[in-house]
Formats: C-alpha cells, structure tokens, sequence
C-alpha cells in the first residue's frame, strides 16, 4: 500500500528571528497544509533546511510535527546522510516519533557505486520497520541512483517502497517505470514535470510549489488520477512561471522569500522568510520576478 497518493509538501522549517527552530511555527504550517489540501507533510528534508539543523534539532522537529499531525496527514520524516550510521541513526530516531515513512537522499560528497547505494539503502532499510522512499536528486549530491538499482531494491528489500525523482530525466523516469512493472511508487521530484510523470505512471509529488499552493498542487495529481487530464495540464502549465521562479535561486532561498508573504488562516505568515548560512537573503532582482510571478499566478498579498 502506498504512503500517499498526491501532494506531499516539502515544508519549509520556520526559524526565529535569532534563527532558533520556530516549533510553534511548525505546528501552524501542519494545521495550513491539513487545512489546504496537502496529502502528506515531508519534514526536515532539503526544503527544511535539515542541512543546517543540528540532530537535536532535526529530531525535535520531526517529533513536533509528528505529534501534532496526530494521524491527520501522514508525515514522512527525512532522514537521509551521506554516512550510512547517521542515517540508520537518524531513522530509528524518527521511528520513535511515529511518522509514517522516511524520505532517504542518497549519499553526497562521498557519494557512491550502485552497488554502496544498494548496501546503503538496504542496511538502513533493515534497521527500521517503517516504508523508505528513496530520493534520487543528482543535481545536489552527485548520485544518480540508476533505474535498474531502485528496482532491485525495492524487489529484494520489503520495506523500500518508492522513490522521489528528481533528476529531472524523463526518459530515465520512464526506464525506470518500465524495468519496475509497479513494484516501486514513483513520486515527481520536480515541481514543472508533474504531470509528465503522472502519464508514465507516477501517484504523485514530493513539492517545493506546494509550500505556496498547496491546494492547486494537490489537484495537478488528482485531477489527472480522476481521469481529467486536460485540467492536470492545464494546473500544471498555469504554474510553470512560478515553478521556476522558486528555483530562481538554490532551494529553499526562493520558498522562504515567498513564505513570509503567504498568510495562514491565524493570519500570520508561513515564515519571517530568514535561512541560516550558507542559504542567504534572495537577492532584489530575484524576489521582485518571484513577486510577479506569485501575482500574475492570482495569489494575494
């Protein structure tokens, strides 16, 4: 049975103005995205800024998350490391938390074989009972799990169960969707190829864009899963400027600058839009298209 079938947002991780964690600002954005139509919440992966978390930090954020979702929307907690311990710790850790699956980048830096990342996954698969999605996204580490890795993983290891791709290679997504025969759920990494992945039998995505517009996002998916196909494409096309102005700069720069203009239903904004080093502040030219962009797609503020 799969995780999630649609939206899951890749949220955002709130910081104080002295750039502390914002766990009240954490649970706030859980009860936007229940209430806007997300299917899953993803915590602490790229878009969170696990990166600069500390493991206090990030576990804590996880467990708050997760206790305040309270079974209202899966959470998938990322835990992934370019050392295969910290990832096993990290997972057992999460477990403890009660989410429901873990979202597991591939090594970075000292990246990997296929065959490392095949004992990579599979040792940190053992070590946990709870459904892994793997997350494939070479732009950023510098390893490509290659099609015919991710099906022998997920036909040999019971609970690797689907994968996050964002190579942003479509016809690698299609390689792998052929060799996989449904044995593996494929989840669009990329916010501007939704729908293209849909049509080669993907359930869904894992969302930047959906930080901003969670209910939309949810229905690129579902629109095309009901069999409406021409309105998944056309939500998908209405939101490909803003899909590349929230990639106008490294991820998460974009989405925190947008945040702090998106009001929740308490009224306050999704963030104070502050990132910690190396991230910094999206620079004026950038945030005035991604402005633009926000207002020409229909979104006030």
């Amino acid at each position: 049975m799969s995780i999630f079938k649609g939206s899951g947002v890749a949220m955002i991780t709130p910081f104080n103005d002295d750039l502390t964690v914002d766990y009240d600002g954490l649970r706030d954005l859980v009860d936007y995205h229940v209430e806007h139509g997300t299917d899953a919440i993803i915590a602490c992966g790229t878009t969170g800024e696990a990166a600069t978390l500390t493991v206090e930090e990030h576990l804590k954020a996880i467990a708050v998350i997760a206790e305040h979702a309270n079974g209202r929307i899966p959470v998938i907690a990322g835990t992934g490391s370019n050392d295969t311990v910290s990832a096993i710790e990290l997972s057992q850790e999460a477990e403890k938390s009660g989410v429901d699956g873990l979202l597991v980048v591939t090594p970075y830096y000292n990246k990997a074989t296929q065959n490392g990342l095949i004992q990579h996954y599979t040792k940190i698969a053992e070590s946990v009972s709870l459904p892994i999605i793997m997350y494939n996204v070479p732009s950023r580490t510098g390893t490509n799990i290659e099609p015919a890795t991710a099906v022998t993983l997920a036909k040999n290891v019971e609970n690797i169960v689907a994968i996050k791709e964002a190579s942003g290679n479509i016809s690698q997504v299609a390689t792998l969707a052929a060799l996989a025969d449904g044995c593996i759920d494929i989840y669009s990494g990329n916010d501007d190829q939704i729908t293209p992945l849909l049509s080669l039998g993907g359930i869904g995505v894992i969302s930047v864009t959906a930080n901003i517009i969670p209910e939309d996002t949810h229905n690129v998916v579902m629109k095309y899963l009901e069999g409406d196909i021409a309105e998944s494409q056309r939500l998908q096309l209405k939101a490909i400027d803003l899909c590349h102005a929230l990639f106008s700069e490294v991820n998460p720069i974009p989405v925190k600058y947008a945040s702090k203009l998106v009001k929740m239903s308490n009224g306050k904004p999704q963030s104070n839009g502050k990132v910690r080093l190396p991230m910094t502040e999206m620079e004026p030219a950038h945030a005035a298209v991604l402005e633009k962009a926000m207002r020409e797609y229909g979104i006030q503020f």
